[in-house]
């Protein structure tokens, strides 16, 4: 499970989709959340869906990626889907047993949930996939640059979210070798109840904090050792540019968004 999880991983590549403006496709990964809400039939949901795959194929992301990405929070997505079909109520049940009542609204409601989640981890996971940390950094500090004016920290800002956004592979393996070390010693990570599981994690996460906290201090060293000053005269190697691409990108996704407003009034699938 711990090596499943992609959050943050990078690949690098020579697409369509890799090349375009990092401050492009961030916009345009927002419009894509705000699309995904304003949609309220599963037809503007599979809509959505759709296009990501497309937008993977053309990126030369493996489609098996789009599983890696959801199955970390699967459990989360198993118990809002529980919790939907159990609380919603209804006209009449199609089930009941004591005080559980399973109505075809809840139903309704929990798979419209889970498509809508899975369609959310998906576009941002294609993000992070195709942007470049660097890249990621320089597209919301540019973003976020009219707050300068309000003596906004904004390099800070975009600077601290990335390293957050960067160290996470990181941690996932870190945390994989601890859990090999502690089972390679004997640990019994995967068995007995809730309690002694939590209580099985906590020779993981002494070494886990330890360990982040001396990358942490070892990567402020080197920043300093480099006579790093946050976004003060600071220049870029690789200059920001929107080209034809980019423009196409946004006409589909806003023509996308359209669509999806439309289906909201003529649903295929309600």
């Amino acid at each position: 499970m711990i090596k499943d999880i992609t959050i943050g991983q990078y690949f690098p590549g020579k697409s369509a989709i890799h090349r375009m403006d990092s401050r492009v496709k961030l916009l345009l990964d927002i419009v894509y959340l705000v699309m995904l809400f304003v949609s309220q039939s599963f037809t503007g949901l599979f809509a959505g869906l759709f296009f990501m795959v497309i937008c993977y194929i053309i990126s030369g992301i493996k489609l098996i990626m789009i599983i890696k990405s959801i199955r970390p929070i699967l459990p989360l997505m198993i118990i809002t889907a529980v919790l939907n079909v159990l609380f919603i109520g209804g006209e009449e049940p199609l089930f009941s047993w004591w005080i559980i009542s399973i109505y075809p609204e809840g139903l309704r409601v929990s798979a419209f949930m889970l498509l809508r989640i899975v369609a959310l981890i998906v576009g941002m996971s294609l993000l992070t996939y195709t942007t470049s940390p660097i890249m990621l950094t320089d597209a919301i500090e540019r973003l976020l640059s009219p707050l300068k004016k309000l003596r906004f920290p904004v390099h800070e800002l975009s600077m601290m979210m990335t390293i957050a956004l960067r160290f996470i592979p990181t941690l996932v393996e870190e945390t994989d070798k601890i859990m090999s070390a502690q089972k390679a010693r004997g640990a019994n990570l995967d068995s007995g109840n809730l309690f002694q599981k939590a209580k099985a994690l906590v020779p993981i996460l002494i070494p886990l904090f330890v360990s982040a906290f001396k990358r942490a201090n070892e990567l402020a060293t080197a920043m300093e050792c480099r006579c790093y000053r946050g976004g003060e005269g600071r220049t870029r190697m690789r200059q920001l540019k929107i080209a034809a691409r980019d423009i196409v990108a946004i006409v589909i996704m806003l023509l996308l968004l359209a669509g999806e407003i439309t289906m909201n009034f003529f649903p295929i699938i309600p």
